[in-house]
């Protein structure tokens, strides 16, 4: 699946770049990027960012974690003032959603 982008300010590569530095630790080595975690990255005049994403399950463990790590780091670069994440389960997750690296990383290939 591909991530939606519409990006106002210019920075999705680096917000993209920055969203393959964050792992689920039940998942790794594979990061929620490829895993197919992410759906939307949207920038906005004034310095604001969202990411849509999803988690591999809706009582994910760890989903405070990984959505607290997201929000900090898009906030952290630079040109971003407020960085915001949303949580959606629509589409659910998938293994489909995986890249070919992530799926043979974790073996399911």
């Amino acid at each position: 699946m591909s991530i939606i982008v519409m990006d106002k300010l210019g920075l999705a590569p680096q917000i993209q770049a920055t969203l393959e530095t964050i792992y689920d630790p039940e998942l790794k080595p594979a990061n929620i990027v490829d895993l197919g975690l992410v759906y939307e990255i949207i920038t906005k005049e004034g310095g604001i960012a969202k990411i849509v994403m999803t988690l591999t399950a809706p009582g994910c463990p760890v989903a405070g974690e990984i959505m607290n790590e997201v929000q900090e780091k898009v906030a952290a670069i630079e040109g971003i003032k407020e960085a915001l994440v949303e949580l959606t389960f629509d589409p659910p997750w998938t293994k489909d959603m995986m890249s070919e690296e992530a799926k043979l990383e974790l073996g399911f290939l």
